[in-house]
This record gives structure tokens, sequence and C-alpha cells, in this order.
């Protein structure tokens, strides 16, 4: 699984920021597997943290961990199907019993499968519902109670700009990810007052492998450079980094939030 934007990953990480609280955290990431999961997999490994992730590829899932088995923690990985509640709260009862308590939640997986409004049908919407939001709450459930007991822990939920640019043909998709944010905000609020922290980490256009193969094209490319401030190519290791900062406790005051890096699109 190893590629040159790994290896380039991993050098870089002593040009940026460290953070001691994320030392010996146990750090819980969905999708981790592939994509911008893996670099939020690949970059709190290099910060010293007990990480687990969770993912439906195996191979990569597996070779992902292998990879960095020579971190302060080898990454724990385990297969889970995310749209199956039942299969995702056992398989985070066997971080806990592996790790300890989960302090940080990185809710990631989600799968922007392009889709128009007449093609939608009841089973279609329940499965993209399923997997780009219902699995962020019963998550969060799971982790909540162990975050109560210490008065303290980071949720961090993925979000998208899709739909603040109005984006077309995804429609199950922008609507699953709008509801990102009043997760986040109700969540601030109910787990507030036990020192947790809920945010909304969103990105714009990521140029992950799989965006790259599917859906860059000579358009896409000049939307990218009419959208954004920054002409400079949004990458994994972007997010990755915003959110190191937002589990780690130097911002522990900062809840409820958007938190957008876009490149300056949205």
């Amino acid at each position: 699984m190893s590629s040159p934007a790994n290896a380039t990953a991993h050098h870089a990480h002593e040009n940026y920021a460290r953070y001691p609280s994320l030392v010996d955290r146990v750090v819980l990431i969905t999708g981790g597997a592939t994509g911008i999961g893996a670099s939020f997999v690949e970059h709190f490994a290099a910060q010293g943290a007990r990480v687990a992730f969770f993912d439906i590829d195996a191979s990569a899932g597996q070779a992902l961990a292998d990879e960095l088995g020579d971190s302060r923690h080898k990454p724990l990985f385990a297969t889970v199907d995310l749209t199956d509640i039942g299969a995702l709260r056992a398989a985070i009862a066997d971080v806990k019993a592996a790790l300890g308590p989960i302090q940080v939640l990185v809710n990631n997986a989600a799968n922007d499968k392009r889709h128009t409004l007449a093609s939608v049908t009841p089973e279609s919407f329940d499965a993209g519902v399923a997997v780009n939001l219902r699995h962020q709450l019963f998550a969060a459930q799971a982790v909540a109670e162990d975050m109560k007991a210490a008065r303290a822990g980071s949720i961090i939920n993925l979000g998208s700009i899709s739909w603040m640019l109005k984006q077309a043909e995804m429609p199950v998709y922008t609507m699953s990810k709008s509801a990102v944010q009043g997760l986040t905000r109700g969540l601030a609020k109910d787990l507030g007052a036990h020192g947790i922290r809920v945010n909304t980490l969103v990105p714009g256009w990521v140029m992950t492998e799989k965006q790259r193969r599917l859906w860059l094209d000579d358009e896409g490319r000049a939307n990218i450079k009419r959208g954004q401030c920054i002409g400079e190519e949004l990458l994994p290791a972007d997010l990755a980094r915003m959110a190191l900062f937002l589990a780690a406790d130097d911002s522990r005051m900062i809840t409820a939030q958007d938190v957008v890096v876009d490149g300056g699109w949205a």
C-alpha cells in the first residue's frame, strides 16, 4: 500500500507541529484504510497515539497497519461494515478491550458516489444515509460513556463543502453531509458539560487516488482553479493536520464548529 505520497507524508511530519497531549491517546478512525482516512491513521500514529481504525477494505487496511508497524504503537485494524451497527458496536468494544477507553473519535467513513434524483429509491436512500451519516451518531454514542468518565474527549465528524457549493448529482450524499453539521452542534451541547468537544471537519475537494481516478479531469481542475483562493492541490495531509489539532488539548475550547479546510472555496 506504500506509495510516494505516503512516503512523503512520513518524512514531512517533522516539518509540522507535535502535540504532546496525543502521545498514548486512544484514537479511533472510521474508514481509515485509504484516502483521507489513511492519512489520519498515519498522522495520529506519527504523534505516538494508540490508533485503531475500521474499514471494509481488509487488504488495504491490514497493509497500512503493517506499514506503520514501527510506530510507537502499531495501529490496530479491524474489518468492519459500518452500515451494520451491531458490528460497529462490537468492534468498538474490542478496541476498548485492546487499547483502553477511546479518547478521540474521527468519524471519517463515507462514500460520495454520484447519483441522480430520478435514480433514488427508498432502498438506495437508506443505504446512502447508512454509509454517510448514521454510523457517525452510533459511533459517538458508543464512545460517549468512556469520554464522560474521563471528563474529556474529542469527536471529529467529517462533513463536506459539497452541499455548501450546491453540488449537483448526489442529493442523498449532500443531504447526509449537511446533516452532520446538525449532529455536531446537538452533540456538542449534550456532551460539553462532560468536557467533550464535538466539531465538524469540512474538506474541500481532496486529491485522493480515488478522486484523481474517477472524477478529476480538465473541467475539474478548472473548477478548482476558479473556486479555491489558494491554487494548490488540497491533499489528505492538510485535513489530517487539522484533525490532530482538533484532537489535541490545544483546541480545548473549540466545540460545535465547522472547521473548513478547502483552500478557500466554500
